[in-house]
């Protein structure tokens, strides 16, 4: 046996074997020690020879799929090992094989997959001709692919989809994409050179690669056909507004920045699908909205139907919580491991279609469209109602799954069973009163059948020769009778063959069924776009949120535009809406204004409400226009890469260095304090030379925070770009946040007051007032000897200009009225205005910054 083990085991290296040994499922050697140690369970041994003892563990097979989750939870993988034939037909040991290799993106009996998150394994090919891309989830058939440029595209994929396992090749596996995919984000790698071609219908050849390679593993693994697998779905990612990874965690898409969960982010805003399906279906839109205008409209009319259709809207939701994941369940039909359960769900969820398409049909409009995609699969339904019965149980191979008058050969076999069970229970009472034994009773169990048995304090009244003795336990004995045994033979006869009908007709069912998998599919897509649209008319009805419109222009009217998430935590009376407006003369807002006055907080609503108008949803704004935007780009917040050893300033380079690389003059650009992960002047430097470059050479929509005031004088030069501030009021020595955006600059930033707002000792914001002061007045200082160097230089550059016109001719500084040539008399009214620009600056008011822009406007004058 032993010697098996370790053949099959030289076939599956990479996994943990699960040996079948009658009851349990067996691990040895290395496998059984690592397994007692991840899954916390007794190493024991066996003998194995010559002295030696072979580590041995091993789980229950009746809950081992708990223990398959575990390592599957921990990116193992796990070979099942089943005895292929009958032990009783053996010769020697047991056949075994390996029937099933599970691994991290091919399990379809993990129960702890949640029904609203998909299951996806990814494949990934480099070719010299490009770089294909390609994920599946097994458990409803979903088969994509794209092809990609650049590596960051594979991490932007590998980030939407969540993969839990990635195929390459060998000679792909130290790739430095592929090392990082897996440090950052904890997936599988398998190694996977055999590439399915013959099966993929695509001209691109890193799309054959990376689809057929994806096939053949599945195929392999799962050691049968998947019926249940989709059509290629190949995709562009340019089809669809572009999200890159950053983007995504920034904004809360799918899960909060904090603590990494779905609550408070905007799919657990959005999330009002009644269905598994549905909900799937939501994250999908919600991470490849549309670029298409027809497309978009196509799903706002619909939700501006469902929305206006309070009444029957919510019929439609009644309906759809009787329907269960027809996705996954068609795929455990398709894959065979489907309970008769599942088929009654399956049953009840058609059930259902003809009311849902009554209620589309009662909407009218755009809602009657969907009607003819909705096949109410009449005749799978019928076939499941005749054939099962309304409540079976778990088990498919133990009866009472088939109803009463479906096969007739099975009616004659449950008569049998059960009119020798009735028999046996009037054996017990015949008993009773031929023996005047009060307590003896009839059982069964699987070891010695049926039996009568007798306490021994009432063994003497039993009369003798007729009973045959069975078993002996501590108070009583058990008995047989020759009649018992007749029944018995007939019982159980009639019950094993009752049992293994039954299973014959249900996986009869089951092919029948699995015929119908194309259009099950279909349906299931329908219904879940149906549910994501009542979910966004429901949302728009909740929330208020109005429908947006696209401009032909670049224009951008947002009115009293709210970001959906923090509305719904504060309450709608708590939140301030704001208005942006930005269009073709008015590209970039500067947005300064203290911390928690609201400026990240807009900047977030605003693609928000992109995201949410380009998905076919209404948006949070009494009135909105947009122009479709092509990409999304954002550097929010602070945060070191520690894992790749990358500090907060090297992220925000580079995540600033996508936009400025990628964006195009129609994609929306939000940067959040760029600069400030350096020092003060470096961080400046960078802010503007990243806003002229943007200004200049990509001209996109783009939302600037900044607490660098010296940044807003950009106003005055960047002729797309305006500022705008978050209004603060000062009360009593304290200030008030409004919340409230207005047009022009903030003046400070009041630093120290959020400090105190945020409670730190009174003795640190005393020090810190006290050591404001004192630069504040350093900067006095500074100010003072930039006038000084400014007026002397001014009154230099004037003497010489003056002096160099006439060796015989002085003029007057101080503007006497010489005679002089009209040349000479220009030059003089210059350098008077010059000077009396220079008189009018209010030094002690100016920043350093501010004093080296006036002196740099005043050389070029003098210049000029």
């Amino acid at each position: 046996m032993i010697q098996q083990y370790l053949r099959i085991k030289s076939e599956v290296r990479d996994a943990f074997l699960f040996f079948r040994l009658g009851d349990f499922y067996e691990l040895f050697f290395d496998d059984a020690k690592r397994a007692a140690q991840l899954l916390e369970i007794t190493l024991t041994g066996r003998d194995g020879g010559d002295g030696e003892r072979i580590p041995m563990c091993g789980v229950p097979h009746h809950s081992a799929l708990t223990y398959i989750d575990r390592l599957i939870e921990k990116g193992e993988k796990v070979a099942i090992c089943e005895q292929v034939e009958d032990p009783k037909q053996a010769k020697g040991v047991v056949k075994r094989e390996v029937v099933r290799y599970i691994t991290p993106g091919t399990n379809m009996d993990r129960s702890s997959i949640q029904n609203e998150e998909n299951h996806y394994i990814a494949s990934v090919a480099f070719l010299n001709e490009g770089i294909g891309f390609s994920y599946s989830d097994v458990t409803t058939g979903e088969l994509k692919a794209t092809e990609l440029q650049t590596a960051e595209d594979v991490l932007n994929e590998l980030s939407q989809a969540k993969a839990k396992e990635l195929l390459v090749a060998s000679a792909d596996l130290s790739h430095p994409t592929i090392q990082q995919a897996k440090k950052q984000f904890g997936l599988t790698l398998s190694v996977e050179d055999n590439v399915e071609t013959e099966t993929v219908s695509h001209s691109k050849l890193p799309v054959q690669s990376a689809v057929g390679r994806l096939l053949h593993y599945i195929k392999r693994t799962q050691r049968q056909s998947f019926a249940h697998m989709q059509q290629l779905q190949y995709y562009e990612v340019q089809h669809t507004l572009r999200l890159d990874r950053e983007a995504v965690r920034n904004l809360e898409l799918v899960e909060t920045l904090r603590n990494k969960k779905k609550q408070g982010s905007l799919f657990w805003l959005l999330d009002e699908t009644k269905t598994a399906m549905g909900s799937r279906k939501l994250k999908s839109w919600l991470l490849r909205p549309l670029i298409s205008k027809e497309a978009i409209r196509a799903r706002q009319e619909m939700v501006a139907s469902l929305k206006e259709a309070l009444f029957t809207r919510e019929d439609l939701r009644e309906a759809f919580t009787s329907v269960y994941d027809i996705e996954r369940l068609v795929g455990r039909v398709a894959y065979g491991n489907v309970n008769a359960r599942e088929f009654v769900q399956l049953r009840s969820s058609l059930e259902k279609v003809p009311l849902i398409a009554s209620l589309l049909e009662d909407i009218g409009g755009v809602a009657k469209a969907y009607v003819t995609q909705l096949d109410a699969c009449e005749d799978i339904v019928e076939l499941i109602s005749k054939t099962l019965v309304d409540d079976p149980p778990v088990s498919v191979k133990e009866g009472d799954v088939i109803r009463d008058g479906f096969h007739e050969g099975l009616d004659k076999y449950r008569f049998a069973s059960r009119n020798g069970k009735t028999w046996i229970a009037e054996l017990e009472q015949s008993e009773r009163k031929l023996t005047g034994i009060r307590s003896l009773k009839v059982g069964y169990n699987k070891v010695f059948g049926y039996y009568l048995e007798v306490t021994k304090a009432n063994l003497h009244l039993l009369p003798d020769g007729r009973y045959e003795r069975r078993q002996t336990l501590t108070n009583a004995e058990r008995f047989v009778t020759p009649e018992l045994k007749e029944k018995e033979a007939l019982i159980l006869e009639a019950q094993e063959k009752s049992e293994e009908l039954e299973y014959s007709l249900f996986l009869n069912l089951r092919e029948q069924v699995k015929v119908h998998t194309v259009r099950l599919q279909q349906l299931a897509n329908a219904l879940s776009e149906i549910d994501v649209l009542q979910s966004f008319a429901t949302i728009a009805d909740k929330y208020q949120f109005t429908q947006p419109e696209f401009s032909a222009s670049r224009s951008m009217q947002i009115t009293d535009g709210r970001h959906p998430v923090v509305e719904k935590v504060l309450g709608v009376e708590t939140f301030v809406p704001n208005d942006c407006r930005m269009d073709e003369e008015r590209e970039m807002l500067l947005i300064t204004g203290p911390n928690m006055a609201g400026k990240s907080t807009f900047m977030r609503q605003i693609a928000l409400t992109v995201i949410l108008a380009q998905m076919g949803s209404f948006v949070p704004a009494s009135r909105c226009e947009l122009p479709v935007f092509d990409q999304i780009f954002t550097r929010i917040g602070a945060a070191d890469d520690l894992a790749s050893g990358q500090s907060t300033f090297m992220v925000e380079m580079m995540e600033a260095n996508t936009a400025l690389q990628r964006a195009t003059n129609n994609s929306l650009i939000l940067f959040d304090e760029i600069g400030r992960g350096t020092s003060t002047y470096d961080g400046m430097a960078l802010a503007q030379a990243m806003l002229e470059y943007i200004h200049e050479q990509i001209g996109a929509k783009t939302l600037f925070s900044t607490h660098y005031h010296e940044l807003t004088k950009l106003s005055a030069e960047l002729s797309r770009c305006a500022n705008i501030h978050v209004k603060v009021v000062e009360e009593d020595g304290s200030v008030v946040f409004l919340h409230k955006l207005e047009e022009g600059a903030a003046d400070r930033s009041y630093g120290i007051h959020v400090a105190e707002l945020a409670a730190l000792p009174v003795g640190v914001i005393s020090r810190a007032k006290i050591v404001l002061s004192h630069l504040e007045k350093d900067q006095t200082t500074k100010q003072m000897d930039t006038y000084n160097i400014l007026k002397q230089a001014e009154v230099n550059q004037a003497v010489h200009e003056v002096a160099s016109t006439s060796s015989d001719e002085q003029l007057s500084l101080f503007g006497e009225k010489n005679e002089q040539p009209s040349r000479k008399r220009k030059t003089t009214s210059s350098q008077e205005r010059v000077l009396q620009k220079l008189s009018s600056y209010a030094i002690l008011e100016m920043t350093p910054m501010d004093a080296m822009q006036a002196l740099y406007e005043l050389q070029k004058q003098m210049k000029s």
